[in-house]
């Protein structure tokens, strides 16, 4: 066996120790190990009681994640391809960022990247990955609703300012104010004690505009956007799994070729020269 297989024997190692369930969990436990440690480190008391032994848990937490990147690295495929993952590069910057400023006297700064290696979570539970992917694909989509929301927005904001301008000025004083009291309105967030019943006592006909404004921008808007989300999770999800059957075809079919190879070298090792074997055929991709 040459140096090439070696390394190549050694990587397969390393993609399957990274890949492997338990390592996964074990890295998924060290973060929300982190996160804990973040939270309790926002109380005064325990910071400044066990500030030493935060600090230690702090650097072996950051060795652990950084001898899991290099083990990442090294186990993938080509180093450039590793990069190109966009989880990856965002692993690497923060544990790089992290041990740029360990030593460093920048304490905001290494606190807020403290902070942020919680995100981590995010590239490493394949189901908060997908569902950040999936949100992120869907924005081009999203364009057309919130462009709809805006102009019915800006619509019932203007209408509002002219009919409750003067009744209720805190409110519907001026068209940004209109624009906040809507926003309001379309979280649910006591808009009828705190924003309709008051009209309602010198404009008993306001409940119409309240009313349809709820149905229109909270029950049939909004809901637009939960549509259009939910169904490119869908297609985010059918095209994972046509990616998944891929990878297995293609890892099939480089254990087939092994094998093929390693049949012709025993052929020659025991003495049998003659008897040659067709090349192996290139699978079909389709």
């Amino acid at each position: 066996m040459n140096i090439t297989d070696r390394i190549i024997g050694y990587r397969r190692r390393l993609e399957d120790l990274v890949q492997h369930p338990l390592f996964h969990r074990i890295i998924i436990g060290l973060i929300l190990i982190n996160a804990v440690m973040v939270g309790l480190e926002t109380y005064p008391s325990l910071s400044q009681k066990y500030s030493d032994q935060f600090l230690m848990l702090d650097r072996v937490l950051l060795g652990i994640f950084t001898l899991e990147l290099i083990l990442r690295i090294l186990g993938n495929r080509s180093i450039p391809g590793f990069f190109r993952d966009p989880w990856n590069l965002f692993d690497f910057v923060l544990i790089v960022g992290s041990l740029l400023f360990v030593h460093a006297h920048f304490v905001t700064i290494l606190r807020v990247l403290r902070v942020l290696r919680v995100l981590r979570a995010l590239s490493v539970i394949p189901s908060l990955r997908r569902l950040v992917e999936t949100l992120l694909v869907t924005i081009p989509s999203l364009g057309n609703i919130l462009l709809l929301l805006g102009i019915f927005f800006y619509i019932f904001a203007v209408i509002g300012t002219f009919f409750f301008r003067d009744l209720s000025p805190e409110h519907f004083g001026s068209l940004h104010n209109s624009l906040l009291t809507l926003f309001q309105m379309v979280t649910l967030d006591s808009w009828a004690s705190v924003v309709m019943h008051p009209l309602l006592k010198v404009a008993p006909w306001a409940w119409i505009y309240f009313v349809t404004f709820i149905l229109i921008g909270t029950f049939v808007i909004l809901n637009l956007f939960v549509g259009v989300i939910v169904n490119k999770v869908e297609k985010v999800e059918e095209a994972e799994r046509e990616e998944e059957k891929e990878r297995f075809h293609e890892e099939l079919l480089r254990e087939i070729r092994n094998l093929h190879r390693e049949v012709q070298m025993l052929k020659a090792a025991i003495g049998d020269p003659g008897k040659k074997t067709a090349p192996f055929p290139e699978a079909d991709r389709k």
